[in-house]
């Protein structure tokens, strides 16, 4: 039997009509004739392998469905959130695969049919499986076990697509019509384009998943951490000179004593924003933060101070614990006082952290100093009576890491 590529490619346009925001995805697939897949599989450089006997008895719209539940895997990196999950727990083998396989399916397949897809026979639903509906991979994959419940799922296999495990019929990353990596997130980046701009009756998963392809999350903590890290470490920074120890020059000039260029530890000062728009999560996630910092510059109870600050600031507090820090505030915002009081201190600090909403006047100024802005994120602010208002935001002379 021969692969009935006209039943295969009106049921992809079948697909591309009901789901339309999955378009480019849907026609970026290549079609790979195989016998050796149980229904359609995908792997991980966008190629889809058919079986033709799978195709001869599915109807026009099921074969839609399987269109689109396969594109999904890809869509929502599937193989590589399963290769993550794998290595951080220290899974091997086909059965937590196939664990994986049915994990993923149960992820999507609630936006998947419905709507103009019918579900066909069989498909992993996660209330077949006693689990909560709405849920990622990584969610079903600590909730359940493989066991006589899901037997009857041994037959699965939507490919490495899936699962991130390569199968003998692959034909791997040199082999014809894969897509490169920038192709693939081209791909993505263009499907999530187009949820985001004009996202109709898209399902909530959909919706979510654009959100996060279109603004991939930072890895704050690492940034914020590099961030202080450079600025601590940077020319000039903890810099000073002294007459403990004379320079070496100072033998060129008898009866003249010269101060040697020591280096000291770097001082930092921590203003947080404690102004009402500002959370209780984000304050203790400020304390978080402050704690973090304190060990990157040794513990030194001389090395770091806190002060919090709405639209005036507060005393400025040497680090014990981040627990013991008393956070005062609850009016307005203006982190100009916090600068201020920051600045006036004796010795003065090399680094400011700010931990901030941005809802503030900043210096006019540039700090003697380097400055780190720690960004709690806001939705852009709309002023009726002001259509013009644009909100202030950082400096270009602070180094600025959103803190998600």
């Amino acid at each position: 039997m021969t692969l009935d590529l006209e039943k295969l490619y009106a049921a992809r346009l079948y697909a591309a009509r009901v789901r339309p925001y999955l378009a480019t995805a849907l026609f970026a697939l290549h079609v790979v004739e195989s016998r050796r897949v149980p229904t359609m599989a995908v792997d991980r450089h966008w190629r889809c392998y058919v079986s033709p006997v799978f195709v001869d008895r599915t109807p026009v719209e099921e074969l839609a469905g399987v269109w689109v539940h396969e594109v999904s895997h890809l869509l929502r990196d599937h193989h590589g959130r399963g290769d993550r999950f794998a290595a951080a727990h220290g899974l091997t083998g086909h059965a937590e695969r196939l664990r994986m396989n049915i994990a993923a399916d149960c992820e999507i397949n609630d936006d998947v049919y419905g709507d103009g897809l019918p579900c066909p026979a069989g498909a992993v639903q996660a209330v077949d499986l006693q689990l909560t509906p709405g849920e990622l991979m990584e969610d079903y994959l600590l909730q359940f076990r493989l066991g006589p419940f899901t037997s009857h799922l041994a037959w699965l296999d939507c490919g490495s697509g899936a699962d991130g495990l390569e199968r003998d019929w692959d034909l791997g990353p040199d082999g014809a019509h894969g897509l490169s990596a920038q192709e693939r997130d081209a791909v993505r980046f263009r499907v999530a384009q187009g949820l985001i701009g004009r996202p109709g009756n898209a399902p909530q998963g959909w919706q979510r998943w654009a959100d996060k392809a279109f603004h991939p999350p930072q890895p704050w903590r690492e940034l914020l951490g590099a961030a202080v890290r450079s600025a601590t470490t940077g020319a000039g920074v903890g810099e000073d000179y002294t007459y403990g120890r004379p320079a070496r020059r100072a033998a060129s000039l008898p009866g003249v004593v010269l101060p040697s260029l020591r280096r000291r530890p770097p001082r930092v000062c921590v203003v947080i924003d404690t102004s009402g728009s500002v959370s209780d999560a984000e304050l203790g996630s400020a304390l978080l933060e402050v704690a973090a910092i304190s060990r990157s510059v040794g513990g030194r109870r001389d090395l770091l101070s806190v002060l919090s600050c709405d639209a005036a600031s507060h005393v400025a507090d040497p680090l014990c614990r981040a627990e013991g820090i008393a956070l005062l505030g609850g009016g307005g915002t203006d982190l100009r006082a916090g600068f201020a009081t920051a600045l006036r201190a004796n010795p003065r600090p090399d680094v400011i952290v700010v931990l901030t909403d941005g809802q503030t006047p900043w210096p006019d100024r540039r700090p003697p100093c380097r400055t780190v802005v720690g960004l709690f994120p806001r939705a852009p602010e709309v002023r009726e009576a002001d259509p013009d208002y644009v909100p202030d935001t950082p400096p270009d002379w602070a180094r600025v890491v959103t803190i998600g």
